[in-house]
């Protein structure tokens, strides 16, 4: 019988903490330093892939952990609290702020001196502290922890206190007293009392049995290694049309199709070089890996740093200029001459040197497109160095594959283009696209140094300003310096010319005020949507006015006959603020949450705090302990008591009459499972 209760104990467990999530174990001692002094060191062991904030962070942004030390008998604190731990300072696009955050392992230590260091005392540390990945973050947490010093001795160490979230919820009792302390009860026996008292338990909330399933599967996200591999392909393919590279095809696989007499050995031949310059472009991001290993946020700090953003502006106009054919970027002859004298060695090391070659003679084309992908992979700073592998693995291959192809069907070179003043067309249009992708640079650094002088509205009329530029050149209007003084304009530039003249008429609408954000595909280019000479902060987030109070939705719902979407969210959560702009902005969704439900969104790190009288304690077992003392608390135990969940952002669809209309959904997702999800619960609802 006792096994029996022990697996269905295991069950119970494993469905709660497959919902509830605590990523964060934590371990409390306070040692001696001597001198009748002690610190105080809480350790966090963080899990694989989630992070916690650091005590400095800008306002507006994420929620600052705070880490406190005292005691009922007195203690005078000794300088502040230090964190020592993996530091990550980034800038976020969805906060428009840096923050610093910390992942695998974090120490917080807090030096003190009890006042009366002859007696006994009882140490409380209390920390209150947000966990977050990329997806979602989980409510704020705030925990206390105990430990007795006896005079100027540390009492006998206690074991790892573990946070007990995922197996355990918390029977509570009446709040009717400041500080009651609420002991632990089975899962599954009963609801919290408090929540039932207060109105928080709906027992109509059944979210594990909705009134419908449609909706319910999310997609997996992308994997960004595939995408960039994708791009770095297409960067390859586009540098060997340049002037550099597209002249030096026909004269290298001719030079194994038809310069040896065995042709077997020839494409063999051909196929090995190609796989040499595969191997070079992978080479070359090895460095990465070795600074990465070095300094494991080196790459956060280079994206979020003003001085090297404004650098990699300057770069990219250096670049563009090129491209525009005011002068070349070349390697010194020194290094391509002795790569050619390498090739003389024949043989594998002979065949290695000449693709080595064609990298180097072809550096004036390719060093500004492999710079708009370190610049722009950096930029991103998420696993720069495998990102820059498989960006220069994709550059590479397209190469590889163009020669290992040619050399297989030698006779396709015939159909090539000739070589002509297309090849510098070719470059001029990249020197207009280096010149636009500078500008992401320069608004990264107005942004990190928060100036805002580059507003979303400036950004985009520079770029107008490019694009007409570019038009402009493509019709035969403006010349650069090696374009022919009586260009040809083909059909092919006159197409482009079209799409440009489009894509002007495309920016434009980014210029019109709107209620709803328009350059949806430029979302990660342009700057947020709240640095705008058009934004005032009373207006909120796309213009949307949600209620902050479930219980007042539900009220509105059942006059306007309407579902409401729950939204568990907070003012902190960095995936909540991506899902508004980049999801809930889109054409196809956003008409829909202005129309057909009505908003709930709920903040779970809402700060002010609730009557004195609400306040309880909530007694993890050990000397740990978890307060619910906030608004953010309240809608913390709501959500998890309801919805067995603590993560945001985390919809849920629910009737007038409180019942869950399809299984909820987490974190962020594409706009295609979000609308999915919306459509599936508001079409059931009208259709009921």
């Amino acid at each position: 019988m006792k096994s029996f209760f022990f697996l269905f104990s295991l069950l119970i467990i494993q469905i709660f903490s497959a919902q509830i999530k605590n990523p964060v174990k934590f371990k409390f001692d306070v040692v001696s330093v001597g001198k009748d002094e002690y610190e105080a060191v809480l350790t966090g062991t963080i899990e694989d892939k989630w992070h916690i904030y650091s005590q400095d962070l800008p306002p507006d942004s994420g929620i600052p952990t705070e880490f406190k030390i005292t005691s009922k008998e007195g203690i005078q604190l000794i300088g502040k609290v230090q964190e020592i731990g993996k530091k990550h300072d980034e800038f976020s696009e969805a906060f428009g702020a840096q923050i610093v955050y910390y992942s695998n392992k974090v120490v917080f230590k807090q030096k003190f001196k009890p006042k009366d260091a002859s007696k006994p005392a009882t140490i409380t540390a209390e920390i209150m502290y947000q966990t977050c990945n990329d997806r979602v973050c989980l409510a704020p947490n705030t925990l206390e922890f105990e430990k007795q010093i006896e005079g100027s001795k540390t009492a006998v160490a206690q074991e790892e206190k573990v946070e007990k979230t995922k197996d355990t919820i918390y029977e509570v009792a009446p709040m009717g007293k400041v500080g009651t302390v609420l002991k632990p009860t089975n899962i599954e026996a009963q609801a919290p009392t408090v929540a039932k008292q207060e109105g928080l338990k709906i027992n109509s909330l059944d979210f594990k049995n909705p009134l419908t399933n449609c909706g319910a599967e999310q997609q997996k996200p992308q994997n960004d290694n595939w995408l960039v591999l994708g791009l770095g392909f297409l960067g390859g393919l586009i540098a060997l049309l340049t002037p550099c590279v597209f002249p030096m095809i026909p004269l290298t696989v001719s030079f194994f199709t038809k310069g040896n007499k065995d042709k077997a050995k020839g494409k063999r031949d051909a196929f090995i070089y190609g796989f040499f310059i595969l191997l070079i472009f992978v080479l070359l991001s090895i460095p990465f890996h070795i600074i990465d290993g070095i300094s494991g946020n080196i790459f956060n700090q280079i994206s979020t740093n003003i001085w090297l953003n404004l650098f990699f502006f300057a770069i990219f106009l250096f670049f563009a200029l090129s491209f525009f054919g005011y002068y070349e970027i070349t390697l010194p002859s020194s290094i391509a001459n002795k790569s050619s004298k390498a090739e003389e060695a024949g043989g594998l090391i002979g065949i290695f040197f000449m693709a080595l070659t064609l990298v180097i003679v072809s550096f004036s084309c390719t060093g500004p497109i492999l710079g708009s992908l370190l610049g722009g992979v950096v930029a991103g700073a998420t696993n720069v160095p495998t990102l820059l592998t498989f960006a220069l693995a994709g550059f590479g291959l397209a190469w590889a594959l163009v020669f290992g192809l040619l050399a297989l069907f030698p006779q396709a070179l015939q159909s090539l283009p000739k070589s002509g003043g297309w090849m510098n067309t070719v470059k001029v249009v990249l020197g207009f696209i280096e010149l636009a992708l500078a500008l992401k640079f320069l608004s990264k650094a107005d942004l990190v140094s928060k100036t805002f002088l580059l507003k979303r509205e400036l950004f985009i009329v520079l770029w107008i300003i490019i694009a007409i530029g570019l038009v402009v050149y493509l019709f035969g209007k403006i010349r650069f310096p090696h374009d022919d003084k009586k260009p040809k304009i083909s059909l092919t530039r006159r197409i482009l010319g079209v799409f440009g003249i489009v894509f002007i008429g495309y920016l434009i609408q980014g210029l019109i005020p709107s209620e709803k954000p328009k350059l949806q595909m430029l979302s990660g280019i342009l700057p947020p949507l709240n640095v705008s000479y058009f934004h005032k902060e009373e207006d909120g987030i796309l213009g949307l006015k949600p209620y902050h109070n479930y219980f007042e939705a539900i009220e509105v719902a059942k006059k306007e006959n309407k579902p409401v979407l729950i939204d568990f969210t907070g003012y902190g959560c960095e995936n909540c603020r991506k899902m508004e702009e980049f999801v809930w902005s889109q054409d196809d969704v956003l008409p829909i949450l202005q129309n057909d439900v009505i908003i709930a969104s709920v903040y779970v790190d809402d700060k002010e705090e609730l009557p004195e009288n609400e306040q309880i304690k909530i007694d993890m077992g050990e000397g740990q302990m978890k307060k619910v003392k906030t608004i953010g608390d309240k809608w913390s135990l709501f959500q998890q008591v309801n919805f067995n969940n603590n993560s945001q952002p985390h919809y849920v669809l629910v009737t007038p009459d409180q019942k869950v209309i399809n299984s909820p959904v987490s974190g962020y997702m594409s706009k295609e499972d979000f609308k999915k999800f919306l459509k599936c619960g508001i079409d059931y609802f009208k259709n009921k």
